[in-house]
């Protein structure tokens, strides 16, 4: 037996936030949303994807935004990704130096961290 990889993340939203989704990690990130299976469908939430990247919102009714716990994305160029969520308004916040990584945080609509990663040297 053996792990093999990660197969997705999923982060927490509230209760008719699909649009807000659709335009957080589709139209900024440039994720690709994906339908998700009809038995899961009624649920609510939304599913993206880009490549291998998975990233699933499923709605959460008691909803808390997950401000610590997040999920790091590796991207390819920081800086372009960054002026565009902010030209999209969203706060990008610097943090400590990772050797061997440019790094900012961003949070989604609904408060949950993302963190944006690009390696160096």
């Amino acid at each position: 037996m053996a792990l093999l990889a990660l197969h997705h993340v999923q982060l927490a939203m509230p209760l008719g936030g699909e649009d807000r989704a659709r335009g957080f990690y589709g139209e900024v990130l440039g994720l690709v949303e994906v339908q998700k299976p009809d038995n899961l469908a009624r649920r609510g939430g939304c599913w993206f994807e880009l490549g291998a990247l998975r990233i699933h919102l499923g709605v959460e009714e008691d909803f808390r935004a997950a401000r610590k716990a997040h999920p790091a994305l590796l991207v390819d160029d920081l800086a372009e990704l960054t002026a565009r969520i902010e030209a999209a308004g969203y706060e990008v916040v610097s943090d400590e130096s990772l050797e061997g990584f440019e790094r900012r945080y961003v949070y989604d609509p609904f408060g949950n961290r993302i963190e944006l990663m690009q390696t160096v040297g």
